[in-house]
């Protein structure tokens, strides 16, 4: 039986080919080559960071369903900057996340901190879109490609100037980490069962290459958690749901840095 990780990638390839149809590869890798705005370092702003947190807007999961409904970029990731956020994930998949290209391209508008397009990238072509749509890093997942299509896409993407974070979320994975990534990030959920427990990090942290920035994702839900995984060796921390749960995200991370500092 499919897993939802499965299933997502499935879409992905149905979306791929279609955004294909209407705009050939060659068209699209022009206009990201064309582009010409500076691109933001995600591992520099991370390393330079106070809190080390990348404040995500997300408005629902495949597990859980929405977290925020209606949310909007305008309203929310503006005030994470302001709030102290290192970078911002921006989720782009619409059929199970419910975000969109638009949301990335307005943060872009609206924010001069690094963006990272969450999505799950198996082709060179949403590359070239992320480059397009304002993104400074994006995210490969190992779950979803061989470690030969890490390398394939993480060079691909270092063309186009962008930084590439590898998630992984177990011990066979760290043979997917190479030289042409920028930053490992330690997915606390299995994204097959999307289960979440955050000692997932605590277990592989010491099992990544010392040379790679490290970040925990998913399952952070307290100042205490956070100055543990600081203390294992994590400089960033992908955090979504523990603000996108609240009325206000914003104020919810401004809370939570100052909870930080004590």
């Amino acid at each position: 039986m499919n897993t939802i990780l499965d299933n997502i990638i499935q879409t992905k390839r149905l979306e791929t080919a279609t955004a294909k149809a209407r705009k050939p590869f060659e068209m699209i890798l022009a206009e990201a080559q064309s582009a010409t705005r500076p691109v933001l370092s995600f591992r520099r702003a991370l390393e330079a960071s106070e809190s080390g947190i990348i404040a995500e807007f997300k408005r629902r999961s495949p597990s859980k369903g929405f977290i925020h409904k209606g949310a909007q970029v305008v309203n929310v990731v503006p005030g994470y900057a302001a709030a102290g956020a290192a970078a911002c994930s921006v989720l782009t998949d619409t059929t199970y996340f419910g975000g969109s290209p638009d949301d990335l391209r307005e943060a872009r508008k609206m924010v001069n901190i690094p963006l990272l397009r969450k999505d799950f990238i198996i082709d060179e072509y949403q590359i070239c879109e992320a480059r397009i749509w304002g993104a400074d890093a994006i995210l490969l997942i190992a779950a979803a490609l061989t470690p030969a299509e890490v390398i394939r896409l993480s060079r691909f993407a270092h063309t186009l100037g962008l930084e590439v974070l590898l998630e992984i979320h177990d011990v066979c994975e760290l043979a997917h980490i190479c030289p042409s990534v920028d930053v490992i990030g330690i997915n606390n959920r299995n994204l097959a069962t999307f289960v979440t427990d955050v000692q997932t990090s605590f277990e592989l942290a010491g099992q990544v290459p010392g040379e790679y920035l490290r970040i925990s994702e998913s399952g952070i839900g307290s100042p205490d958690t956070v100055r543990r995984l600081r203390e294992a060796g994590f400089r960033g921390f992908l955090m979504g749901e523990n603000f996108m749960k609240e009325p206000d995200p914003a104020a919810a991370l401004h809370h939570f840095i100052e909870q930080l500092k004590r």
